[in-house]
Formats: structure tokens, C-alpha cells, sequence
């Protein structure tokens, strides 16, 4: 924390500008060995929030010409004394800068040691900080304003708003206990069983957003199965928009899975293209329909696409023996040829309800209504969620689980007459389970492990 740090804060690829970030107790002074202003001036004589232009030197050779922005602390992101330097986007330029910085008094930081240093001073709390790791990785709409809610601080307060009113009902057990002739105990359990109540009611609301905010951050993983032939390759070259898969009128085409990612809409659908699944001696084609089925087990969204021109058979019925119907859409293909296959003639072999489409892959019909029902299916028609804060982050979702096992402890301690001494534990355990999740109870082994996932220069 004592180290002036830098690092190339852009990408490592040839732009038209890249980035070099110093922050650090030094940093005006690094930057002022190797930056000569046009203006003349020396950076140490230069106000806060101010941008000049010069060129930066390794002793007498000019390396580059660049603008320099600087920002004194605390003012700044990391609330240390920070330099940028702005220069021409090639990588040689960018790391010949970067060398001649730690040349002068600066180390190379850590992956998001920048960031670490904005939350060890204070600027921000840990979900913040996860928040910008979050948008910086976002892969579609949904997914960046999840990141800027929990960046606006809406799960801060939450979390916060949680741990006060915990923290208070603590203090006074322990005053209680300790002044019994002045603090009295009367309607105590009741009020705190109410309060607990809503404690737990909170908890749960933002646990049962964790599987949304998963889908919104890493994307529904989709795995399209059905027969040979049906037109599964067809479908997925309709969702891409081009034609990445084969498609022949040969049954068996696709031998192994096809894996893309596509943006429909605001949703991500990591998309999944299995073999077609039937009884088969080809070797190759043996062990594709063995990863469709592997696949299948760890789908968020099962896609059962059907030939609705031919009849339904043996193959139709092991494929939907593997299906999870909660999870399955299925689309009655080849809606522009004879159709001979209908949804009761399905609903007949399921046994119960499932969500069904007729769609035309290759006349590229369908492909609208299957957007809006993937939303209803898994987001109940909205994907906005610019009101709403949902978790995103494992860690949270395994914090916020303990702390509310330990607020159901406090209950059942209520409930059994436990003395007072059993609901101070167990709150003071939800209270230091919801701070690991701002970082106001967490170790330095953990943080260490989350700032590594950040990249250089952030």
C-alpha cells in the first residue's frame, strides 16, 4: 500500500491511444522524471484535475508525445495521488512508457490492485468492486445495468440497512443483560421475532435472485437436441444469423457438439448444437449423441426440436425421457411442409404441460416468439432491471445463505424460550456473514483472491 504502482491501463493491442496509470505517494514525482511539458512547467507545480501536453523522455531520448492528466488525492479513484498518461496506442510505445515509469521509482501493480487500493481507502465497498469487474466482463444489456445498480450502491444500502438493524438488537440484548434494573426485557422476544421475520424475508427475496443474475451474467446455457434431420443446425444458424452449422438433407451431419454464444434481445444464449440423438453403430456419431446427453444435464434451457413432417418414433421417445420439461421448449419444426405432428401428439408421450412453438427454421419463422417466451419462461417477462438488485456473485449468494441460516437459528431460539445469550450468537453471526459480502468482515486472503481476478491495469 506504500508503492507507487503502474500499469498499462488498455487493452495490450494496437489503438488509436493506450493508457499508462501511476497512483501512489510518488506518482507526481515518477511522472515528473520523465515528462517534460511544452508549457515548461514542472508537474510538481501543475494543480489537481489539470491535462497538459508534452512528450515523455528515457533520460534524453523523447519516447512518445502525450497528454498527462492528474489528479491529487484524495480526489482521485484509488484516493492516492494518480497520474495518466495518455500516449499513441502502439504496444511497443505503450511498454516502452510503462519500462521507463518503473525505471523511475514506480513497481508494476498486481491484477486489480487499483481497485484493491480504492477499497482498502475506503472509496468504495466490496460489491462495488465486484460490480466493476462485473461490467467490464458484461455480454449484454441486462448484464451491464445489473453491474451499475450494484455500482450505484443499491446492494451496499441494502446489506447495510440489514446489519444496522441486527447490530441494534444486539446492543440491546447486551445492555438488557448488563443493566437489567434499567432495561427491561418485556415484549422483547416478540418484537424480535417480527423483526427477524422481515430480516428473513429480505434475505430470501435477494437469495432467490441469484439464478437470475447468474443467467444475466454468464448467459443461459442452451442445448439444442432432437433427431437427425429435424433441423437443429438450421434453428441455430437462424438464432447466429449466419451459417455456422452444416445443414444437409443427410441424417447424422453433426457428429460432435457446436458451441456459440448469440445476443438475442438483451439475453445471452450460450447455445449448445448436439449430435442427433438416436440408436446409431457409428462409432464418431455414437460419441456425439453421448455428449448431447452430457450436455443436457447441465442445461439452463433444453431446446427439443421437432420434425412436425414426419411421424413421432422411438427416438422421440428416449429424447424426451432425457428432458427436464420445467426447463424445455419444444419447437414443432418444418411448419411449411405436410404436418403431420402436433402438440397433443407430444403432450401424449410427456404426460404433462410443456411451453411448444411451430416454427419454420428455414423460411426463418418463429424466431421472435421464441425471444418472448424465453423471457416469460425465466424472467417472467421482464429483463430490465434497473429497480431491482440482483445477485450476481457466488460469494454473495453463499453469504447471504449463512446469514440466514443463522436469522432462522435466532428464531428457532425464540421459539424453544432459549436464554437471551443464544440470539446475541446467532445475530452476531448473520451480522459478520452480510459484512463479508460489503467487505467490513472479510480476511485479507479473500480479498487478495478477489482483486486477482481483475486484469492489470484496473
Amino acid at each position: 500500500m506504500t508503492d507507487t504502482i503502474a500499469a498499462i491501463a488498455t487493452a495490450l493491442s494496437p489503438s488509436g491511444i493506450g493508457i499508462i496509470r501511476i497512483s501512489g505517494d510518488e506518482a507526481f514525482e515518477v511522472a515528473n522524471r520523465i515528462f517534460k511539458a511544452k508549457s515548461g512547467k514542472s508537474i510538481l507545480e501543475m494543480s489537481s484535475h489539470t491535462v497538459h501536453y508534452g512528450h515523455i523522455y528515457d533520460e534524453k531520448e523523447i519516447i512518445d508525445e502525450v497528454m498527462v492528466l492528474l489528479m491529487k488525492a484524495p480526489n482521485s479513484f484509488t484516493m492516492e495521488d494518480t497520474v495518466e498518461i495518455d500516449c499513441h496506442g502502439g504496444v511497443y510505445v505503450m511498454n516502452r512508457i510503462l519500462q521507463t515509469v518503473l525505471k523511475n521509482g514506480a513497481r508494476l501493480s498486481e491484477p486489480g490492485e487499483f481497485t484493491k487500493r480504492a477499497f482498502l481507502n475506503g472509496r468504495i465497498d466490496l460489491t462495488k468492486a465486484e460490480a466493476i469487474m462485473d461490467l467490464i466482463q458484461s455480454k449484454n444489456e441486462a448484464a451491464r445495468k445489473n453491474s451499475m445498480t450494484h455500482l450505484k450502491g443499491d446492494l451496499y444500502r441494502k446489506i447495510k440497512a440489514l446489519r444496522e438493524d441486527i447490530i441494534y438488537e444486539i446492543a440491546f440484548i447486551e445492555s438488557a443483560l448488563d443493566d437489567p434494573e434499567h432495561i427491561s426485557l418485556d415484549g422483547f422476544h416478540e418484537r424480535l421475532f417480527e423483526k427477524s421475520l422481515n430480516i428473513i424475508a429480505v434475505i430470501e427475496k435477494l437469495l432467490n435472485s441469484a439464478d437470475n443474475g447468474r443467467l444475466i451474467k454468464e448467459g443461459i446455457n442452451t442445448v439444442i437436441v432432437g433427431k437427425p434431420n429435424a433441423g437443429k443446425s438450421s434453428f441455430l444458424n437462424l438464432l447466429l444469423g449466419e451459417d455456422r452449422a452444416i445443414v444437409t438433407d443427410i441424417a447424422g451431419t453433426t457428429r460432435d457438439t457446436l458451441e456459440e454464444s448469440v445476443y438475442l434481445n438483451g439475453m445471452t444464449l450460450n447455445l449448445i448444437d448436439t449430435a442427433g440423438i438416436r440408436e446409431t453403430e457409428d462409432v464418431v456419431e455414437k460419441i456425439g449423441v453421448n455428449k448431447a446427453k452430457e450436455a443436457l444435464e447441465k442445461a439452463d434451457l433444453m431446446v427439443y426440436i421437432v420434425d412436425s413432417s414426419v411421424s413421432l418414433d422411438k427416438s422421440d421417445r428416449e429424447i424426451i425421457a432425457l428432458l427436464d420439461m420445467s426447463k424445455t421448449i419444444i419447437l414443432l419444426n418444418k411448419s411449411d411442409l405436410d404436418v403431420v405432428v402436433s402438440e397433443e401428439d407430444i403432450k401424449k408421450i410427456t404426460g404433462e404441460t410443456a411451453d411448444f412453438l411451430t416454427i419454420s427454421a428455414k423460411e426463418k419463422e418463429g424466431l421472435e416468439a421464441f425471444t418472448i417466451l424465453i423471457k416469460e419462461k425465466f424472467f417472467s417477462g421482464q429483463i430490465s432491471f434497473d429497480d431491482e438488485v440482483t445477485i450476481s456473485s457466488l460469494r454473495q449468494k453463499e453469504a447471504l445463505s449463512s446469514a440466514l441460516h443463522s436469522m432462522k437459528m435466532v428464531q428457532q431460539s425464540l421459539e424453544d424460550d432459549m436464554p437471551e445469550d443464544f440470539y446475541s450468537i446467532d445475530l452476531m453471526n448473520a451480522y459478520a456473514c452480510l459484512g463479508e459480502i460489503i467487505g467490513e468482515e472479510v480476511g485479507e486472503d479473500l480479498v487478495n483472491e478477489i482483486f486477482s481476478k481483475f486484469c492489470m491495469g484496473k
